[in-house]
């Protein structure tokens, strides 16, 4: 049967969430429905607010309502560690483990060539200016296990050959294939807590 069209818009726009399908974007949809009018009033206004109101932290990249994010604010932090992810739901996912108190530096991207994708050269150009600015002696790369994350890493280690900074990367705990993600708090401080420095190539 033909659905009214706004229903079918909103269908359509829900299936575009990553691993929801039409059917999966229409049983949403009419939940929806089915609850009080106010609920669907408050989503409406929760997604507006998160796009009026929320971007990224002109320090670091993470996800803001402020200029500055609180970790960047926040002066107790570990200043001399860096943590380089490369989306801010890998941010978000490293700072609520619990399992690292440093700062971190968000790419907004990865090194795909099947996908046609680069890392940022301003979010590289800024890290390089943030190690010189906070004197910061570790480099900690938290990319995904996977051929992509492999790529990134070795991407932004040859841009920041020339800081002479130590760069290490995230070691077993996380499975190959798997995303940060998803990883749980235990994951992920193993996997911090047996990093590895980066071996720099030879000329």
């Amino acid at each position: 049967m033909n659905l009214p069209g706004p229903l079918e818009r909103l269908i359509n726009l829900w299936g575009k969430f990553p691993g929801v399908g039409e059917k999966t974007a229409r049983r949403m949809v009419f939940f929806m429905l089915s609850q009080e009018s106010g609920w669907a009033h408050a989503m409406a206004r929760a997604i507006a607010d998160v796009v009026d109101q929320v971007r990224a932290c002109e320090e670091c990249g993470a996800i803001t309502t402020d200029d500055v994010c609180f970790i960047c604010s926040d002066n107790s932090r570990d200043r001399s560690k860096i943590c380089v992810v490369e989306t801010q739901e890998d941010c978000v996912a490293m700072e609520q483990s619990g399992v690292y108190n440093g700062l971190y530096h968000v790419l907004g991207g990865r090194c795909s060539p099947l996908d046609d994708e680069e890392i940022p050269k301003a979010s590289l150009d800024l890290l390089k200016k943030r190690i010189h600015k906070l004197s910061v002696n570790e480099i900690i790369l938290a990319m995904d296990p996977r051929i992509e994350g492999d790529l990134t890493a070795f991407n932004v280690q040859e841009a920041l050959e020339e800081t002479g900074v130590r760069i290490s990367r995230l070691s077993y705990g996380l499975p190959v294939g798997g995303s940060i993600g998803y990883a749980d708090r235990a994951t992920l401080h193993v996997a911090l807590a047996s990093r590895r420095e980066m071996e720099r190539e030879e000329d």
